[in-house]
């Protein structure tokens, strides 16, 4: 794999997981889900964390799918690494 593309697509999979990160700490804060940047962070991780939402069962008031949907982008990235080696 190019080192160009290995690069570009690190960075983006290390954007996904500061946005999903940036999701669950504002989820801690009473911020309206009106504003614009909470829809902008929820329009990016929603398309990953929603799916494992569904086959996930409820773990009462923690919700655990983005620490999963973070582990996997990680593995993803560590692909993404020994191949372009």
């Amino acid at each position: 794999m190019n080192s160009a593309i290995a690069g570009i697509l690190n960075a983006f999979l290390y954007i996904l997981i500061i946005a999903i990160v940036a999701r669950a700490l504002l989820s801690w804060f009473p911020i309206s889900r009106n504003n614009p940047l909470i829809q902008l962070v929820h329009q990016i991780t929603d398309p990953l964390i929603e799916p494992i939402r569904r086959i996930m069962p409820r773990t009462g008031v923690i919700d655990l799918s983005p620490m999963i949907v973070i582990v996997v982008l990680w593995l993803m990235i560590m692909v993404v690494n020994r191949v372009s080696n």
